[in-house]
């Protein structure tokens, strides 16, 4: 077995925005299906008050977010390839269960592998936005004639739209759990995430392509 050494890989505000990211979007989904009816834990009105709030800090911190990724320039890091794709894919499928190496490993310059890169991106660039978008047009349906939006927009539409992103965000979060696991042990993944320190294989050369900056 290869020698681990740590490398210092995920920043405070990496790991402040992960955490609270996470915290956030587990309350909006127990709220959210509390509204839809599914359990009674706060109460309808109080469930409604709690998901709007929190839908708006959500969205407040992820224009941080996005700031802080183009500013210091980690958008890079979600830069698209499809080198080494079919090398991850095999490696979670087969080569995972036989104790290989994984033909990504983790550096500084780069943090994720072409799969995470593309989930990631789909997930920034696309999902999050627009169930963010639903949920801001759901939250401010009575203003919507005074912005000019009720002739073109349906509720059922919106309403639709943001449930089926929730139900698409519940399933990543289902894997992600999951995918945490996997590290060298069971807990590595949440241990780096927690402390910013994440153990990799020692003496791991890092193609050109592969980096950030």
């Amino acid at each position: 077995m290869k020698k681990m050494v740590p490398i210092y890989l995920y920043t405070r505000y990496e790991r402040f925005w992960h955490w609270l990211q996470a915290a956030l979007i587990a309350i909006l989904l127990v709220t959210g299906f509390e509204v839809h009816g599914t359990f009674n834990l706060l109460g309808f009105e109080q469930a409604v008050n709690v998901h709007n709030w929190v839908g708006l800090t959500w969205l407040v911190a992820f224009a941080f977010f996005v700031f802080w990724v183009h500013t210091t320039g980690e958008w890079k890091q979600y830069v698209p390839t499809t080198k080494k794709m079919f090398e991850v894919i095999r490696y979670y499928v087969i080569g995972i269960f036989r104790g290989e190496s994984h033909p990504f490993p983790k550096r500084k310059e780069a943090k994720h592998n072409p799969v995470q890169r593309l989930t990631y991106l789909a997930l920034a660039a696309a999902l999050l936005p627009v169930q963010m978008l639903t949920g801001f047009l759901y939250w401010g349906y009575n203003e919507w004639a005074a912005w000019g939006l009720s002739e073109w927009l349906s509720l059922e539409l919106v309403a639709v739209l943001h449930m089926a992103g929730a139900f698409a965000i519940l399933c990543f979060l289902v894997v992600h759990l999951y995918m945490i696991t996997t590290g060298h042990s069971i807990t590595a993944h949440t241990k780096a995430m927690i402390t910013g320190w994440e153990d990799v294989e020692e003496g791991v050369v890092i193609e050109s392509w592969e980096k950030a900056s």
